[in-house]
């Protein structure tokens, strides 16, 4: 799935990812390939990447929204 994180500033990252999970409102949770869609608010902590050759990124946010649609996932972060 493709995945883009954007920032008002910048992007902060676009690629096609396995997995990616999130620090909810109401605590983490992860999205993978063919998720049901969904809008959340995210809170401050980590997110997770799991990138198409397995290796592992962290960015840290203070907050934002996710929306998650088939085969492509959006963040806005503060």
């Amino acid at each position: 799935m493709n995945l883009e994180i954007l920032s008002p500033e910048k992007k902060i990252f676009e690629g096609t990812v396995k997995s990616v999970e999130f620090p909810g409102s109401e605590g983490r949770f992860g999205v993978l390939d063919h998720h049901a869609p969904l809008i959340s608010n995210l809170g401050k902590g980590e997110i997770t990447i799991v990138d198409s050759e397995n290796r592992a990124h962290q960015i840290q946010i203070s907050g934002g929204v996710v929306e998650v649609l088939t085969g492509k996932v959006s963040v806005l972060v503060d």
